[in-house]
């Protein structure tokens, strides 16, 4: 890791980079192209596999409602009869309170891991 030593640094550097992905490609070819790539990385940072799946998954989903190619503002625009400008503008807080949940999610592992340690899914 030659960019830093910090797992946390790695991870933000890996989610910034996610969004980005996302923005302009879908969650599902986004999850079959980079998931084989990231996973190893993160798996070595000593992240749990199922947190980073989790991760990724929030993350994409944030990148679906971010312009230019959010496929959920397309829908949002259609069924709510709005222009593009106006969606944009409406739904501003609402990414940035997934974004609030994503920080959670990133430094908070127990947040994921801890309904699959209580059924027992993780030992």
């Amino acid at each position: 890791m030659s960019i830093s030593d910090n797992k946390y640094i790695i991870l933000l550097l890996c989610n910034i980079f996610l969004v980005i992905v996302g923005m302009f490609l879908d969650i599902g070819p986004a999850l079959l192209i980079l998931g084989p790539i990231l996973a190893p990385l993160a798996i070595n940072l000593g992240v749990h596999p199922l947190h980073f799946g989790i991760m990724m998954c929030v993350n994409l989903n944030i990148a679906l409602m971010t312009p230019p190619m959010g496929a959920c503002l397309f829908m949002g625009m259609i069924v709510g009869e709005l222009k593009l400008g106006e969606l944009v503008r409406a739904i501003w807080p609402f990414i940035l309170a997934e974004l609030f949940v994503l920080a959670l999610v990133i430094y908070i592992p127990a947040i994921t891991l801890w309904v699959p340690n209580m059924l027992g899914f993780i030992k």
